[in-house]
């Protein structure tokens, strides 16, 4: 089961370089990521979401290669390259998988001006050296779906 832990930062350049920090966790086999992003608001208030993977984006290359292929064999490659690309960046859009993009747009939604949300979705973890490395930030936890001891424990630890 995977684990979901929302950690709460001074700002949005603090988020990304614990964003970035929990993606060098993962090819360090310290943490086990299915998912990751981070969320703040803008000088306007309006939140902006930065995701570890664009479904949106993927959808859209495969169905461009796959549309124009289609469209080779009807002698409409331009029309299959768009068609394509249409279809794979809905399919994409639609294909929601690890963190739910609603989560993120609630807890960003509730974030003070100026703060930061950071969404680590983990099957495991070395937690003590993953702590360890993302104490500098002092971050607070704003949403877990852990145990309540287990939750406790991380909150005690990132105090410590």
């Amino acid at each position: 089961m995977a684990h979901l832990v929302v950690l709460g930062v001074d700002n949005p350049s603090d988020a990304e370089r614990l964003f970035d920090l929990a993606g060098d966790l993962a090819k360090q086999e310290l943490l086990q990521l299915e998912d990751a992003a981070y969320a703040y608001r803008d000088d306007r208030g309006k939140v902006r979401i930065h995701q570890a993977v664009s479904l949106t984006g993927a959808g859209a290359v495969s169905g461009a290669l796959w549309g124009t292929l289609i469209g080779l064999l009807f002698l409409m490659p331009v029309a299959g390259l768009a068609i394509g690309a249409g279809t794979g960046a809905l399919a994409g859009k639609l294909a929601d998988v690890g963190i739910n993009d609603d989560t993120i747009k609630q807890i960003g939604s509730q974030l003070e001006q100026g703060r930061a949300a950071v969404f680590l979705l983990a099957r495991s973890a070395t937690v003590d050296r993953v702590i360890d490395a993302i104490k500098p930030f002092n971050p607070t936890v704003i949403q877990t779906n852990l145990t309540k001891d287990r939750e406790e424990e991380l909150v005690k630890a990132l105090q410590s």
